[in-house]
């Protein structure tokens, strides 16, 4: 078993079919410590833009289910830290965080755009050994990020398929499977 790290993918097995926050889904590991973790779903846009939920702007940047944690919160990854202050790196030029007044100006004055920054309500978060006890019981796949801080440009739509195919085997049986498997 991998063991996960800052920056990692964490990819839901197909046998947590069911599970409405996880099922397919790909999560940025933004930390990961003796204290527990901290990720945000990679693939489950939502139906909102950033001006449906933030008064000041016109941005129909889409914003993506985080994870069931703090919903009400707007959270972002980024990988323009020489623009937004206060960010924090997670790895390989991805950043979290930053002075969100400062991302709103760049985003009015269109000098970021949806391929620099990912928005996310809520996040995904493990208290202490709670992931490890989850990897153990083959709940996530721990997968590097080969994509760098390219992710953040990276398409949703069959981002899960995509990694099932990856791994091969019988995950690839998986990535053609229906969400649902009584629909089949």
């Amino acid at each position: 078993m991998t063991k996960p790290e800052k920056g990692n993918l964490l990819i839901a097995e197909p046998s947590i079919i069911g599970d409405i926050s996880f099922n397919r889904a790909v999560i940025l590991l933004a930390d990961h410590n003796a204290l527990g973790s901290v990720g945000f779903i990679l693939n489950k846009p939502l139906e909102y833009n950033l001006k449906d939920l933030i008064e000041g702007t016109e941005s129909e940047f889409t914003v993506y289910n985080g994870g069931p944690v703090e919903q009400d919160n707007l959270y972002f990854i980024h990988k323009s830290p020489e623009l937004i202050p206060n960010s924090i790196e997670i790895s390989n030029g991805i950043f979290w965080g930053g002075d969100f007044n400062v991302v709103l100006n760049l985003i009015n004055e269109n000098k970021i755009t949806k391929d620099d920054i990912r928005f996310f309500l809520g996040y995904s978060g493990w208290a202490e050994q709670q992931l490890d006890d989850e990897l153990e019981s083959n709940a996530w796949l721990v997968s590097k990020n080969v994509y760098d801080n390219n992710i953040i440009a990276k398409s949703c739509n069959s981002f899960w398929r995509e990694k099932m195919l990856e791994l091969g085997g019988d995950y690839s049986i998986w990535s053609n499977a229906p969400e649902n498997p009584s629909y089949n």
